[in-house]
């Protein structure tokens, strides 16, 4: 029923490019290189956004922090809709031919758990409004944990670039203490500015582009999720084959359901 992971070409298309964007645009301007070797700008942002992201937040939701940035790299494992829309045809095939419980050899062969819980919960007999309230808590719980996680990489793009100007502050006060030298002043007030520059980069170009592809991957397995429960309740409800297959379909996008009645 689930793929392996695939690679997110498009985040490492977009970084690649911010990079080149910035180093080639800094030569093109004629800033050297040389100036980004500033350490002590990268503590202060680097270091800085994740102090605050430390005082907001708590330690066991810092914790998956790496994790979520990995998801975005990385297309997680969902459903084919159209296979899932053809899972459910044959299961209400099954149902009507040989009853509900005929289903129960079928559960162990779905890896999603949360596939696994509601059709099981349907075998049991259980009422069809108790079984819609479970999966839809289970789904309101899970996206509220996804928003927890878009919330720490949008955070972090909002604390960069004020960091970034607190950065320059500091090296327009460092660059203050050289003003009877023009030739070090000159510097000191360059990598004043590399601060603002890393503020700014990290946030527009990394925390809030990765907030944003989080939130898409969300609301693609919440719309996986909202299509299983309408299939399970579906099934549950004795729906016929083709009027499963329609209730479903709307959950494909029309390009997609071309291509599947053109395959009927």
């Amino acid at each position: 029923m689930k793929g392996a992971f695939t690679l997110e070409i498009s985040t490492v298309i977009g970084l690649v490019m911010g990079l080149i964007s910035v180093f080639v645009g800094m030569i093109l301007k004629g800033a050297p290189l040389s100036a980004m070797n500033n350490p002590a700008a990268f503590l202060i942002i680097i270091g800085g956004t994740f102090s605050c992201l430390f005082i907001a937040f708590k330690m066991d939701q810092l914790k998956t922090f790496p994790k979520l940035v990995g998801m975005t790299f990385k297309k997680p494992p969902v459903h084919e809709k159209a296979a899932l829309l053809q899972l459910f045809v044959e299961l209400s095939q099954i149902a009507r031919r040989e009853g509900i419980l005929a289903l129960e050899s079928k559960v162990q062969e779905i890896e999603d758990p949360f596939f696994r819980t509601g059709l099981g919960m349907v075998i049991d007999g259980m009422d069809p409004d108790f079984v819609g309230d479970v999966l839809d808590a289970e789904l309101s719980v899970m996206q509220e944990r996804h928003a927890t996680g878009r919330l720490m990489l949008s955070q972090a793009g909002t604390y960069a670039p004020t960091l970034g100007v607190l950065g320059a502050v500091v090296g327009l006060i460092a660059a203050l203490g050289n003003l009877n030298d023009v030739d070090k002043l000159g510097h000191a007030i360059a990598a004043a500015f590399i601060a603002t520059i890393l503020g700014i980069f990290s946030a527009y170009v990394i925390y809030l582009p990765l907030a944003n592809k989080l939130k898409l991957l969300s609301e693609e397995e919440v719309s996986e999720k909202r299509m299983i429960i309408e299939g399970i309740l579906s099934l549950q409800a004795g729906d016929s084959p083709t009027a499963i297959e329609a209730k479903l379909m709307v959950f494909i996008p029309q390009s997609q359901r071309d291509a599947l009645k053109g395959g009927e």
